[in-house]
């Protein structure tokens, strides 16, 4: 029997293939600030489909796609973020919410796999009468797959259950979705 390591723990440990990278070597390209780039274009449009969203805008990181996600969701300074204690966003990300947005992190510890309880998440949204003193939560971030969990996978249940939370308060969801299609798999 063949054994075959599938590594999904980061989007960093994939290697293309000859084939991707031909792909790659003959893509076509322009500006893509001019929106001239047909290449960038195809592919804005087919995550824009594939996601399910109206549009979709292509960004050389994750950690770019994540602070620019934090920011538009919290467009106040001083708002709060809600994200697992041991969240990619939360560790690695040199702190840019706080530095570039102004946006507080509130952390909930992160499970084994990835989740974050959910009455653990409700009982940190702070009560928005609370606002001279504290912090505005407008947000929730989850990442899925979870890098620091072992690449565990949240399930689309879980998800759904956080983002039933999220509507109930008037929060914002967010998923650092770097590991995505991995989780799909």
């Amino acid at each position: 029997m063949v054994t075959r390591t599938v590594d999904l723990r980061s989007d960093t440990v994939t290697k293309p293939t000859e084939a991707m990278r031909a792909a790659m070597a003959s893509a076509e390209v322009d500006d893509d600030v001019l929106m001239h780039d047909p290449t960038a274009f195809r592919l804005e449009t087919e995550m824009a489909k594939v996601m399910g969203k109206e549009a979709g805008l292509f960004v050389p990181s994750g950690t770019m796609g994540n602070l620019i996600s934090v920011l538009v969701h919290c467009e106040t300074r001083g708002s709060e973020v809600i994200l697992g204690d041991n969240s990619h966003i939360h560790i690695y990300e040199n702190g840019g919410i706080s530095t570039i947005g102004g946006v507080h992190p509130r952390t909930v510890k992160n499970n084994q796999d990835g989740t974050m309880d959910i009455d653990l998440i409700e009982a940190a949204i702070r009560d928005p009468k609370g606002e001279i003193v504290y912090p505005t939560t407008r947000l929730i971030c989850l990442e899925n797959t979870h890098a620091n969990c072992g690449g565990r996978c949240l399930s689309v249940e879980y998800t759904d259950s956080v983002g039933e939370i999220a509507k109930k308060h008037g929060l914002k969801l967010h998923i650092d979705g770097a590991r995505i299609f991995n989780a799909a798999v």
